[in-house]
């Protein structure tokens, strides 16, 4: 609907309030309700939004490393835009309508820091030369008997898994916690996230769901609700989500991996496919994926942007730690899989759960662009077999102290997304680093408590 059928809608259906969100840096949804007739007033010139929720973390200390907002500017509101055709109905809150918002102006004048922003600003330079990008995400996560408040109360100790034991693609499993499990699949359909598959994965009480491809706006929007609206699905069950990178150390991390391929402007012929390859690879796809390769000590935060995001990326837990490629092997850090003219694809296999789908789209579609512009030539030979052990173009930085510094100086990156949005992402990573550092951790206590 357009903007004039969405008020119609509104005003038929006696409608009072509606709900809307957007994503922080960290990718956590900010929003509120508002009454329908301040929706109306603002859809024009929009509504102002605090900026410290582009000022604080995912706990909402507020930075001090940053420029962009702080005391230092008393925290004003920014505009904020809210998307209507972004709308659709919350099948677990009585339908109430609901609509992403980003922070952007009429103008075209955006926030630097907003993730959906920038990724709005790729899109356009991915189109701009001619190409429909279609992505789609799919996330790992764990299920728990928890709740917020029982984790509090127990300190994050002891944490109950949903189910026990390792037991991927179990039918059995999902049988028996078939509420949830259907409730997790029929009610995102009605929030207009539509699922390719939902099954268990190895570990405890782990959920995989892969989203249906869309234009890469729209697949980040859903792979953004999603995260939320499983929480909330799963809360309504008595169960706890999480989609943390790496819970425990005994167990595989969760993954958040992104498929992508590259369209014509009609959607009807697929250009990374190329009938006269080898293994079905355009020279369009082999430019992207040079691009990526490149691209990637660059822009690493921006597919795992946390501390614990670099505890899932070790040798021998389905997820890479060197700077490779291959076809359809699982072990390598980009990923091609070809077969047939309408899946052929490539799988970017860094991020985690914890990713910001809004940054890590960005990322994977800025740096394939990048190799397009720049015609680079695909001069990595693809890694047969075990990954980990082929470290001819690189690894991958092991922390996010590191990985943060070289996106910081790095020129590429401010060439794809400019200063001022490497400089505050990167410090909101460094702010990351520091609070770390000065935790004493379970893991200190026990090793030098007594001992030393």
């Amino acid at each position: 609907m357009n903007k004039d059928q969405i008020v119609k809608y509104l005003q038929d259906n006696n409608i009072h309030k509606i709900k809307f969100a957007f994503a922080d840096i960290d990718g956590v949804l900010r929003g509120k309700i508002i009454h329908t007739q301040k929706f109306i007033d603002g859809l024009d010139d929009g509504y102002g939004f605090c900026d410290v929720v582009f000022g604080w973390d995912s706990s909402d200390s507020c930075y001090d490393n940053v420029d962009l907002t702080g005391w230092h500017t008393g925290y004003p509101d920014r505009p904020c835009r809210i998307d209507v055709s972004t709308m659709r109905n919350i099948p677990w809150q009585n339908d109430i309508p609901f609509f992403i918002a980003d922070f952007s102006k009429a103008n075209g004048d955006d926030l630097h820091a907003c993730p959906r922003s920038l990724l709005k600003c790729i899109t356009k330079q991915c189109e701009d030369m001619g190409y429909h990008p279609e992505f789609a995400q799919e996330f790992e996560w764990f299920n728990f008997k928890e709740t917020p408040q029982s984790l509090q109360d127990k300190s994050f100790t002891n944490i109950q898994p949903l189910t026990p034991g390792m037991f991927g693609y179990s039918v059995l499993r999902t049988s028996q916690q078939s509420d949830f499990y259907y409730a997790l699949f029929n009610q995102l359909e009605k929030f207009d996230i539509p699922l390719e598959g939902l099954h268990t994965e190895t570990g405890p009480g782990v959920y995989e769901a892969a989203i249906l491809h869309d234009h890469v706006l729209a697949a980040a929007d859903k792979a953004a609700l999603l995260k939320t609206a499983v929480k909330e699905i799963a809360g309504a069950h008595g169960i706890m989500a999480s989609f943390m990178a790496k819970w425990n150390e005994s167990l595989p991390g969760c993954s958040g991996h992104i498929h992508q391929s590259l369209w014509d402007k009609n959607r009807t012929d697929n250009l990374f496919y190329s009938a006269g390859d080898t293994h079905n690879m355009s020279d369009l796809m082999k430019q992207y994926l040079a691009g990526q390769l490149y691209c990637l000590p660059h822009l690493l935060p921006m597919y795992a942007p946390t501390i614990n995001s670099y505890k899932r990326l070790i040798e021998g837990a389905w997820a890479p730690t060197t700077i490779t490629w291959g076809f359809d092997n699982r072990t390598a850090a980009l990923r091609v899989l070809h077969p047939s003219k309408k899946y052929t694809r490539l799988e970017t296999r860094i991020p985690g759960s914890d990713s910001n789908p809004y940054l890590a789209m960005s990322a994977a579609l800025a740096s394939g662009l990048y190799g397009i512009k720049n015609k680079l030539k695909l001069d990595v030979a693809p890694t047969a077999g075990n990954g980990y052990l082929d470290t001819k173009n690189g690894r991958l930085r092991s922390n996010l102290y590191d990985a943060s510094m070289d996106m910081q100086k790095s020129a590429i990156a401010k060439e794809l997304f400019g200063e001022g949005f490497v400089e505050h992402f990167t410090q909101t990573r460094l702010w990351e680093c520091k609070q770390y550092a000065k935790h004493v951790t379970d893991w200190e206590l026990k090793r030098y408590f007594e001992v030393i």
